[in-house]
């Protein structure tokens, strides 16, 4: 008991100390069953904590992270102060993406195997309603800047579904290139970018009219998405290439393909975008960038399958 009072207090003593850094970075490492959490001031990783048994989406917000389990299929909210386990809310079978409303009221989980997106009271965790799509297998679901929409991407789909939040319904389909995966919002709302893996390209879509309009190569595999804070660029990840690339979002042209670790996923940028860290699959690491230089700062070991990054 003893040496388990002991590791519990280590654990605690360094999550407490990266709580009062920051911003901080939290990481899950599916394979290792783990959430790195790294101070993003001095890119150093501060704790490793138990996140279920296979720890995948992510979302951060207030003092709390919430983290999909793909193995007990619950939605877990992790208090960020102390690191223990606020929750576990059951959600379904392989949840994958979960994503916060900006107000920091709504959270939506993609739950693959039910081939829905599950919308919770993010201070309670009741779910409020389970709505089904038409893409099979959504692995994200993001909220639109004002809330009322949310963007679906599924595995096995050519589109991405769109959701009336308000009426807690698929509203419309919006055509894009094979296995759509990462989704990014411009911070007006206007545009959403959508990278489709098997396509190899990144969507650009006008949100009100529902269409896209242009389309973007990338490298291969592409798949995570991160918009910068001040819209002028967006970052795509290429999970085969090892790479990320930064879109001009003026003129849809690539500035800088930058090299990372292998199979990079999620991303997150700092608060003020002056840091992208890149989750790193096959690598175990995360990999930063300087946003202004496009250039790599450093790689950072964390557990096994790190599959993203959300930064609060």
């Amino acid at each position: 008991m003893a040496p388990l009072r002991t590791l519990c207090a280590v654990l605690l003593a360094a999550f407490g100390a990266a709580a009062q850094a920051g911003p901080l970075a939290y990481v899950p490492n599916e394979k290792s069953a783990t959430l790195s959490v790294i101070d993003t001031s001095t890119d150093a990783r501060q704790a490793d904590i138990p996140a279920g048994q296979r720890p995948r989406g992510i979302a951060g917000g207030g003092k709390r992270v919430y983290v999909t389990d793909g193995k007990t299929g619950s939605l877990l909210i992790i208090d960020t102060a102390s690191g223990k386990l606020v929750r576990s809310v059951p959600v379904g079978d392989s949840p994958e993406g979960v994503s916060l409303s900006a107000d920091g009221k709504l959270l939506a989980v993609a739950v693959e195997d039910d081939n829905s997106v599950v919308l919770l009271d993010a201070g309670s965790g009741r779910e409020l309603a389970r709505i089904a799509v038409r893409g099979k297998n959504p692995e994200h679901a993001v909220f639109s800047p004002d809330g009322r929409l949310l963007y679906v991407s599924a595995e096995e789909a050519e589109q991405v579904d769109v959701i009336d939040v308000t009426a807690r319904r698929q509203s419309a389909s919006i055509p894009v290139g094979k296995r759509p995966r990462g989704i990014g919002f411009l911070p007006d709302g206007s545009r959403a970018y959508v990278a489709s893996e098997l396509a190899g390209k990144v969507y650009a879509i006008d949100v009100a009219a529902g269409r896209v309009v242009a389309e973007i190569t990338a490298g291969q595999f592409p798949n995570g998405i991160a918009v910068h804070p001040d819209g002028k660029r967006v970052f795509v990840s290429n999970g085969r290439d090892g790479s990320v690339m930064a879109i001009d979002v003026a003129n849809n042209g690539v500035l800088a393909t930058i090299p990372v670790g292998k199979r990079p996923w999620n991303m997150a940028l700092t608060p003020d975008g002056a840091k992208l860290y890149v989750a790193n699959g096959r690598s175990g690491s995360v990999s930063v960038i300087d946003t202004a230089a496009l250039q790599k700062l450093a790689d950072i070991e964390v557990g096994e399958l790190p599959w993203g990054v959300t930064i609060r």
